[in-house]
């Protein structure tokens, strides 16, 4: 997936000649910024800097990725440009999302469409994501952000982001000096998200293919509550490994080596066809450019 991020990066480095300068253009690290290009690299399979030369000179290919990234900004910026003048915008919108970008990224994501559109009325409704997909179908929502656990031809989605997930439980419940098989683990009471959660049917589905059935599972349908009975010892659980990595590192939680791992869960927009607009679609970029599931009520 080829993201805005990326494009940035590449654009100011090629404009600046520096990977240093980039990173302080765009207000984050040199790291970041190296990161952001490593990652068009791997998606194209293609090298975009020359990296035999002492300054940032672009391969050919480079080149032609340049020009790319040049004119969708400039599309990026027109669009926000024009859809972000008051005069022309004023309707609400209503998003939803699940408990955990609610708990993260949301803070940020309704800031930045708060200033690049002033007159939109916000109606962000926290839910479930089989519940959140039936009020997009039913038109109570325009747009939400969820799991891409469903197949559903009627609601286009985008790539937004991805959540790491980790086998986590509270410090001495399991034996963490060693790697655990997962039938082994499934053994243990197990603290799982239930049928209504889209990270609950994709990892429900994921076990079952596997071949693994816990034995004494619990539905829990509230993250915030998930956390809190994993924390009391109460079972082992499924947890974003970063969004709880202070728990972890304050030894609250503990982080189990199970195999094999869980495997990413990837987040999408979802709106019904028949309401495609700029709007949405300039939202949902937005929603690409601030997704981040590794810290707790971001708001910068």
């Amino acid at each position: 997936m080829m993201t805005f991020k990326q494009l940035e990066a590449l654009y100011w480095i090629a404009e600046l000649g520096s990977f240093a300068l980039a990173a302080q253009k765009l207000h984050t690290s040199q790291s970041a910024v190296s990161k952001r290009v490593h990652e068009l690299e791997l998606a194209f399979d293609t090298a975009l800097f020359d990296r035999t030369q002492r300054s940032a000179r672009l391969t050919d290919k480079g080149e032609e990725m340049f020009m790319l990234a040049k004119g969708l900004l400039d599309q990026r910026n027109a669009a926000i440009e024009q859809f972000g003048r008051v005069e022309v915008i004023e309707r609400r919108v209503r998003i939803g999302v699940t408990e955990l970008t609610a708990m993260t990224w949301l803070p940020r994501w309704v800031e930045l469409i708060q200033v690049h559109y002033p007159k939109v009325s916000l109606e962000p409704d926290v839910d479930s994501s089989v519940n959140l997909r039936e009020k997009v179908l039913a038109d109570e929502l325009d747009l939400v952000i969820v799991p891409d656990a469903f197949a559903d031809s009627r609601i286009p989605t985008r790539p937004v982001g991805q959540v790491e997930s980790a086998w986590i439980c509270k410090p001495g419940l399991v034996d963490a000096s060693r790697r655990i098989r997962l039938h082994e683990l499934a053994e243990h009471q197990m603290l799982l998200q239930g049928s209504r959660s889209g990270t609950g049917l994709l990892y429900d589905s994921w076990m079952k293919n596997l071949g693994v059935q816990p034995a004494r599972p619990i539905v829990v349908h509230n993250l915030v509550a998930l956390i809190g009975l994993t924390i009391s010892g109460l079972g082992v659980a499924y947890l974003p490994r970063l969004a709880v990595g202070q728990m972890l590192a304050d030894g609250a939680l503990a982080q189990l080596d199970v195999a094999p791992a869980l495997p990413v869960v990837p987040y999408v927009a979802m709106y019904k066809g028949e309401h495609r607009s700029s709007l949405l679609a300039s939202v949902v970029m937005l929603a690409q450019e601030c997704c981040d599931f590794s810290r707790m009520f971001q708001s910068d």
